[in-house]
């Protein structure tokens, strides 16, 4: 759970890293005024945010009935301000790592969003991780068995399928759950539900879900607008801004200007939305993936 801008934030915890994060990165970013969607400027500023993220997901994120998470401190302002007192604004860091977060406290993946005429409101991710999972039917069910062990650090400081580093707090155990990335996340406006959202796409779903809130409270967009524009991720490592092709070739020179390495990408993320507003409700499907908005 967290604030931004006025709007209360409900994700999901431990041990998926989506909604600590979705929120840490929100909490930094609520220092800054952007300039634009898609500025260089602005796409500099999420990816500085995304790092510190990401590279405080590393080290301390794991099952928390393993090991201890620093929940309070992650989602926390305080810790918030001083990562953005770290970013430079006209410079690319590349020399990151994990923060001290205070206050310890005991590649299938699908999302939908449901919300019904009396304000109640589901955000859902549920995942078989890769395609067809494990590639194993439990016989007489028809249902497929998930091979989400991947996303545990089966080495800490080596990357997964992914390309996520992990650290020892998501290293194998016995009962253990395994760290993931999902974000079903509810967002609430004057303690109603605003905006209903998440998406698939491993690593990549924290900052989906992040610049879909983004684009609706920061840059005005109606939620089909924001599910459609062109995204960004920067996980840490490798030490990169991920761009969906058709972002301004002047924009990306900017920001290799800023230091940052920039790979251009197909598509990132399936953002299924929901909006609430004034009464209505808006329903917004995202083109990269087969799918639809539908009411009755």
């Amino acid at each position: 759970y967290g604030t931004y801008r006025g709007h209360e934030i409900y994700s999901m915890s431990p041990p998926s890293s989506g909604g600590v994060h979705i929120v840490q990165i929100l909490n930094i970013l609520e220092n800054y005024e952007f300039t634009g969607h898609n500025t260089a400027n602005t796409i500099h500023l999420m990816a500085e945010a995304m790092k510190f993220a990401y590279a405080d997901r590393a080290e301390y994120l794991g099952d928390t009935d393993f090991v201890t998470v620093p929940l309070q401190g992650l989602t926390s302002k305080k810790y918030a301000t001083s990562l953005s007192q770290k970013i430079n604004k006209l410079k690319a860091n590349n020399d990151i790592n994990f923060g001290q977060p205070s206050h310890y406290e005991s590649e299938e993946t699908t999302h939908y969003s449901v919300a019904d005429k009396a304000g109640n409101a589901v955000s859902n991710t549920y995942s078989l991780n890769f395609s067809y999972g494990a590639g194993i039917v439990i016989e007489g069910t028809g249902m497929l068995i998930n091979n989400t062990m991947d996303d545990f650090s089966s080495k800490p400081g080596k990357p997964n399928a992914y390309g996520l580093i992990g650290g020892t707090a998501n290293a194998i155990e016995p009962q253990k759950r395994m760290l993931s990335s999902m974000s079903p996340t509810i967002v609430l406006k004057n303690g109603k539900p605003f905006i209903i959202t998440g998406s698939p796409g491993g690593s990549k779903i924290i900052t989906t879900t992040l610049q879909v809130i983004l684009n609706v409270i920061d840059h005005k967009m109606n939620i089909q607008e924001a599910v459609n524009a062109i995204r960004i991720h920067h996980q840490w490592q490798p030490n990169e801004i991920r761009i969906e092709k058709g972002l301004n070739l002047d924009t990306i020179k900017l920001l290799t200007n800023m230091g940052h390495k920039v790979v251009l990408k197909h598509t990132m993320g399936v953002a299924s939305s929901i909006l609430l507003d004034n009464g209505l409700y808006y329903g917004a499907s995202d083109p990269r993936r087969s799918g639809l908005a539908l009411g009755y």
